[in-house]
């Protein structure tokens, strides 16, 4: 296996495993590997993030039914703003030059690095007796807690044009828009992280789809071996991501997030 195979393979591993951690597709860490590290065109390594982002979303499937925690009804609901957002950007936000895309995608990961630090401390937690969860709350078992917990979904309104900016955003930089949608829901929306970041997992494959077919039909999918490494290793990477869930403290996966959006931030807005 050549340099540039076995290099694609472990982004998709690293990106599958940032997926099942943190509800993200992994193109925050794909596109930026792909396309700083191993010289692929903004173009190719956004087609190929777009494909590993459906092996992370596929493999959310192979969850045991007792680990999910993915709030369905709210995963729906706000689907219909995200594949709306996806197609806007499939359609209408294309053929802009490459250093237009990589500010789009610095600005993005910077703003999100904020809103997460700035709130790395809420836990969006009430406890298990709470009777008026609205339409969209749920209880789960928290693995910070021990225990039961329950969670109202607040501002919903926000949360529906955060959903549709990530579709624009999956098209037009080939992100899923996992990494707007968990930290929004999280931060702003009063869902607990690992509720938020199971039902991005959920959303991510079917907000790509839009900007997977554009990138295909626009001959961004030329090297169609990359695409499939890149989706095989974050299929892998989900699952050794799931093993390790539950030891990784809510504040740390905040953290770390926060972290690696402003590094992808500074590489992309001051040293291109």
């Amino acid at each position: 296996m050549h340099s540039l195979e076995l290099l694609t393979l472990l982004a998709g591993v690293l990106a599958g495993f940032l997926g099942a951690l943190l509800g993200i597709g992994g193109g925050v860490l794909m596109v930026p590997l792909l396309n700083g590290v191993l010289g692929l065109s903004f173009a190719e390594a956004r087609s190929a993030s777009l494909i590993g982002v459906l092996g992370t979303s596929s493999s959310a499937a192979m969850i045991p039914p007792g680990r999910r925690v993915v709030n369905p009804r709210l995963a729906i609901f706000l689907l219909f703003f995200s594949v709306s957002g996806a197609f806007i950007g499939a359609k209408y936000f294309t053929g802009f030059p490459e250093r237009t895309y990589e500010v789009i995608f610095g600005v993005a990961m910077a703003s999100v690095a904020i809103i997460m630090l700035g709130r790395r401390n809420t836990r969006n937690i009430l406890p298990a007796e709470t009777r008026d969860l609205g339409v969209f709350g749920g209880r789960i078992y928290d693995d910070d807690s021990a225990g039961e917990v329950a969670y109202r979904v607040k501002r919903v309104p926000l949360a529906s044009g955060v959903a549709f900016i990530a579709g624009v955003l999956a098209s037009v930089i080939g992100i899923g828009g996992g990494i707007v949608i968990v930290p929004a829901l999280n931060s702003l929306c009063g869902v607990p992280m690992r509720v938020a970041a199971a039902t991005g997992v959920l959303m991510i494959g079917v907000t790509a789809i839009p900007g997977t077919v554009a990138a295909w039909a626009s001959g961004g999918l030329g090297d169609y071996h990359v695409a499939g490494l890149a989706c095989l290793g974050a299929v892998v990477g989900f699952q050794l991501g799931l093993k390790a869930s539950p030891y990784a403290a809510v504040k740390a996966l905040k953290t770390g997030m926060s972290v690696l959006l402003g590094l992808v931030a500074i590489q992309y807005l001051f040293l291109r």
